[in-house]
């Protein structure tokens, strides 16, 4: 039986429109999630939309339709997006449906029956943009902490999740589980965050109707967090002991933004032992992008929209760039004249140019029929280690999360490539009919190391690859399982390869 591997981007808030941010976090789970499909994993790999709260009722009724009108709308981009970003995903899982409110309502009745969730008062400052209480020493003048806007003093009553009764149990286990938090910086300041105390938890609402009703009690409905991260679950049938719920949780990983760690690193994991459940191996914060240099806003008028990257550029040059250009877990800045000179570089001159001139080489000297290599001299092995090497070094980045790393390792074998057609000047070669025998060991050599380094990028730039592997006569046979160097044969029909990236010229 295949292993298996479960990752999840957050479910994304129906109040905004797609942006680079979501695009990137999708992005990321969509390489790590084909990678291991080509490692020979079974995947299952979940988005999805959150669509309660009451940021979505006041935003439906300022546009004049209903809570689920606006959430269907909007989920319909988020849908598109991700169909024209290639995004491999087996589910999407949206707040409103049924599957979803009956996990949520039985985890809620689960813990208020083993006495965790209590009925009391609230009374502090609330943003509602956030979502968020605040207590007053935690205001930054006045205003919220984490968004800066105004917030109002709150009383309601309230249903209370016993929070602080987790804190030594979930230290425990982020000091136990190295990995647990990741990257390092953001597991540090989880741990100063719990070691200042844990509250108990305001888990319901009376203000406004647009969520989960508390079961038995529907003048109250479930904080949004409380519902929304629970889709991690429902997604796979919970509370049914369903054969997918079974097999894939806990979750290898959730991606995440930086923004939203706190719900993932302490409010998650902090519920789920409540509930006796098993926690998440791993939850992976990435950073913000800035634009040009500025935080995006809406108010700035700098919201990079995908779309409108996609029909630049192409959706692979996109994918590529979110995520070559900064290290996953780092803030990054998006500007096009980077992008452009990413694609001009890095894909029509590296990636592009070494297929093309291979081939066209291919069918040139040896009418596009793969020849036998012949023994492999010094210069050729040293090609084929590095390549190898490559396999092993992208698998670790991976599994680190180092997109970034992982590209350059790949790019670095793409260099090899390009300067061993230099070094050992195919064109020379070909003039002497006594060198036919080594000219087929350099133009094998070449087109395998490419075969390794496309059907590896094709968990990155997939629309790319699958052209690349069609021009070098690849059949079906397209996994990293069991990956070893001679997996061309002699005889393969290969083609010219059509420019892969154009150049963007101006």
């Amino acid at each position: 039986m295949k292993p298996a591997f479960y990752l999840t981007t957050p479910i994304y808030y129906v109040n905004d429109v797609p942006h680079i941010g979501h695009a990137y976090t999708t992005v990321a789970a969509d390489v790590l999630a084909r990678y291991k499909r080509l490692m020979g994993y079974d995947v299952y790999f979940l988005t999805g939309s959150d669509e309660h709260g009451q940021k979505v009722e006041k935003a439906a009724t300022t546009a004049g339709e209903t809570p689920l009108e606006l959430a269907d709308r909007v989920v319909k981009r988020f849908q598109a997006l991700w169909e024209r970003l290639g995004i491999s995903n087996n589910d999407f899982i949206r707040t409103t449906q049924e599957r979803h409110k009956k996990g949520v309502a039985h985890i809620f009745k689960d813990i208020l029956e083993k006495g965790d969730i209590y009925l009391g008062e609230y009374e502090d400052w609330y943003c509602t943009p956030c979502e968020t209480f605040w207590t007053e020493t935690q205001l930054i003048d006045g205003r919220c902490p984490d968004c800066n806007r105004p917030v109002e003093k709150l009383k309601e009553e309230s249903y209370f999740f016993r929070m602080s009764k987790y804190q030594d149990q979930l230290l425990a286990h982020i000091e136990s589980h190295p990995d647990f938090i990741q990257p390092k910086s953001k597991r540090n300041e989880i741990i100063s965050f719990v070691k200042e105390g844990l509250r108990d938890l305001s888990i319901s609402r009376t203000t406004f109707t647009w969520g989960i009703p508390v079961p038995d009690n529907d003048r109250h409905v479930i904080y949004v967090w409380f519902d929304a991260l629970t889709n991690y679950i429902t997604a796979l049938g919970y509370p049914e002991a369903t054969d997918d719920y079974k097999r894939f949780w806990p979750v290898n990983v959730h991606l995440i933004g930086k923004d939203i760690l706190r719900f993932h690193a302490v409010y998650w994991p902090t519920f789920l032992m409540a509930a006796g459940l098993p926690l998440p191996e791993k939850v992976f914060a990435h950073g913000w992008w800035t634009i040009e240099g500025q935080k995006m806003s809406k108010s700035l008028q700098n919201v990079v929209e995908p779309n409108m990257l996609i029909d630049k550029y192409g959706v692979d040059a996109v994918r590529y760039f979110l995520l070559r250009e900064v290290p996953f877990g780092l803030d990054g800045d998006f500007s096009h004249a980077s992008l452009v000179q990413r694609i001009n570089s890095d894909l029509a001159n590296d990636l592009g140019n070494l297929l093309s001139r291979s081939t066209a080489m291919a069918v040139k000297y040896f009418n596009g029929i793969l020849p036998a290599p012949a023994v492999l001299n010094e210069s050729d092995l040293a090609l084929k280690r590095r390549t190898e090497e490559m396999i092993a070094t992208v698998d670790g980045c991976l599994n680190d999360m180092a997109f970034s790393k992982a590209l350059q390792a790949i790019w670095e074998v793409i260099s090899a490539g390009n300067k061993y057609i230099d070094e050992s000047a195919p064109w020379t070669l070909a003039k002497d009919p006594a060198l036919k025998e080594r000219l087929a060991t350099v133009m094998y050599c070449l087109l395998e190391s490419q075969r390794i380094v496309h059907i590896i990028l094709s968990a990155f730039l997939p629309a790319t690859a699958e052209k690349a592997l069609d021009s070098l006569g690849c059949g079906e046979e397209r996994s990293l399982v069991g990956m070893a160097w001679g997996g061309l044969r002699e005889g393969t029909t290969i083609t010219k390869a059509e420019a892969l990236f154009p150049r963007i010229e101006g």
